[in-house]
Formats: C-alpha cells, structure tokens, sequence
C-alpha cells in the first residue's frame, strides 16, 4: 500500500485515485480520462516500489503525465491550482449577473474544483435581514428584486426598476460585505453568488478578490432556463417570464455597472466553458500578483 507523507514526516491516508482524479478534473480534464492518469501515476509509483510518498512528488508525476498526453496547458493550470491550495491564499471569488442565469450552478462546481466549502447566495442574506428588519422600515427587500420598485416611495428619478433594485442591492450588499470582511479577517475561501453582487456596491479593495458578471446571450436563452429550472426547483417559470422585461434590464443594467468598473462580463452558454475561463482569468491575475512579489507559479517542477 503507498501512504501519503505529509509536511514534517508525518504519515498521512493511503494515496487515493479518487482524490487525485478531483484534483486533474479541476484543470478541465475529462473525469474518465483523469481517473486514467491516476491509475498510471499509482502504477508509476508501484514501478518504484514506493509506499511512502510525498504530496510534492505526486504533483510532479502527475504533472509530467499530463505532459506527456499532450495536455501542456492542462498541466500548467494543474501546476498552479496545486501550488496555490498549497499556499492556502485566502480566496472570494464574487459571481453577479441576473436573475436565472446559472450563478448558483456556476458556483457549485468552482467550488467543487477548488475545494472551497463556503459557498453563499445573496438571497440567503437577504432572506435573514427580512427575518429583522420590517416591511415598514425597509419594504424593497421584502420583495423580488424586479418588483422592488412597487415599494418605493416619493419621487423617482430615471427607472423605477432600477431604483427600486439599487435600493434592495444597497441593503443587501451590507450583509455581503460583512461576510467578505470575515473571510478575510480569518483567512478564509469564499464564494458569494447572487444578483445583488453589483461592482460599486461590494467591497473589492483586496488583492484575492474576483469579482464576474455572468449573463445571458438573448432572451430567448434566459426564458429557456427559467423552464429548464423548474426540473430541480419549486420556482414556476412563469412568474419569471411574466416579469423577463424587468429582469433583462436589470441585466442591461449590471452590464454598464461592470464595463465602468472593468468586471469581466461572461456570457453563460455552457458550463464548462464559464467555470474554464473564470478559473483561468484567477489564475492569470494571480500569477502576476505573485510575479511582483518574486514568485512564479508556473515554474516547471
């Protein structure tokens, strides 16, 4: 049996092709091609008659494996996600766009790929501040974000659907940037998804903090995964598509938001390829943060 040494000799699980396949998926492998690799890294090492090893020598082999499948790109990102969980950088990574886009999901597999445990929605915050806080004393939160603008009072100036989404986002953002402050004060990974993300409103003055506005290509795109929802979720599709005027300016809205405050905006068409280039975006701005304090993360083990 190969065991897992761990920093200080100390004598960690058995080595497992399950952990090691998550680890290879992360970089975009196939997950049957990844599971592959991770038989020939175990194999490699039977070759060698290891039964102790090391974290760093299981990275290097999987490195060169990947390598020599041809999969150089893959390889670079594997390098570097290894090194920075290694680093244990405290990350948040912020997800915005509108209503029904696919943040939620979106979120779900970052985190699964980075191990991150902690992942928040933005209508969870907004869920606990109507539990106390009162309709009378703040209504805009007790509602849709694009109803909100039923509940304003006085004089309106330009859209009420904005208006009345700025004054929920305003609200929100105060539990959302209460949650990043603690992130940060305890070291910790985070990711915040939700429609009340919004460049301007959410503290970003840290170097770890990335921030995306995930939206749709078309309305015809949106309405179709407001149906395609309605197969896990008791939301009815036609509450949503009865308001879609309301939420795609809204989305028109988030857009401007983020082009003024240079927020890379993704379009959501298929899964994979948002989770691919949001990783790679992190990845790349981290190197170069890295790079400013003398390290690189991409150097070749």
């Amino acid at each position: 049996m190969i065991r897992v040494v761990e920093k200080g000799g100390k004598v960690s699980l058995p080595f497992s092709r399950g952990i090691l396949t998550r680890s290879i998926t992360s970089v975009g492998i196939d997950v049957d091609l990844a599971y592959s690799i991770a038989i020939e890294v175990q194999e490699e090492l039977r070759r060698k008659g290891k039964t102790l090893v090391t974290k760093d020598e299981i990275r290097r082999l999987t490195y060169q494996k990947l390598v020599e499948r041809g999969f150089k790109e893959e390889a670079k990102r594997y390098l570097f996600w290894r090194r920075f969980r290694k680093m244990k950088i405290p990350l948040i990574i912020l997800l915005g766009g509108p209503t029904g886009v696919g943040k939620s999901t979106i979120a779900t597999e970052l985190a699964f790929r980075l191990g991150i445990r902690s992942v928040i929605g933005t209508d969870t915050i907004r869920e606990v501040l109507r539990k106390i806080i009162t309709p009378e004393l703040l209504p805009t939160i007790h509602t849709s974000t694009f109803l909100a603008w039923k509940e304003l009072r006085g004089t309106i100036e330009g859209s009420p659907v904005i208006a009345g989404f700025e004054s929920q986002v305003s609200a929100v953002s105060v539990g959302i940037n209460a949650v990043i402050q603690r992130a940060r004060r305890e070291g910790l990974n985070a990711i915040i998804e939700g429609i009340h993300v919004v460049p301007g409103f959410v503290d970003m003055n840290h170097e770890m903090t990335f921030m995306y506005m995930i939206v749709a290509r078309s309305r015809e795109e949106l309405e179709a995964r407001f149906y395609e929802r309605t197969r896990y979720s008791k939301r009815s599709a036609e509450y949503y598509i009865a308001h879609l005027d309301a939420i795609l300016e809204i989305q028109d809205y988030l857009i401007e938001r983020a082009k003024g405050f240079g927020i890379p905006i993704i379009e959501n068409i298929e899964l994979e390829g948002t989770v691919g280039r949001i990783m790679q975006d992190i990845m790349e701005k981290t190197v170069e943060i890295m790079k400013k304090k003398g390290l690189d993360m991409l150097e070749e083990p």
